[in-house]
């Protein structure tokens, strides 16, 4: 699994980090998402599919 963010899409909802804070987490200083792992475990597959599907922006996608 490859995950791609799209910042220009995010609107720094934090939905991402909510489902996935292994993988996601936000900038300080705007809210803009931040891809801590772009190829995250198996285990974190659901948390990453879930973070994805509850972006507002559709601004993560997942590649294999």
């Amino acid at each position: 699994m490859k995950v791609v963010v799209d910042e220009d899409k995010c609107v720094a909802a934090g939905q991402c980090v909510a489902a996935a804070a292994d993988v996601f987490d936000q900038r300080d200083e705007d809210g803009i998402v931040v891809l801590l792992n772009g190829n995250p475990p198996p285990e974190l597959a659901e948390d990453v599919r879930n973070a994805a599907a509850v972006c507002p922006a559709l601004a993560i996608r997942i590649e294999k």
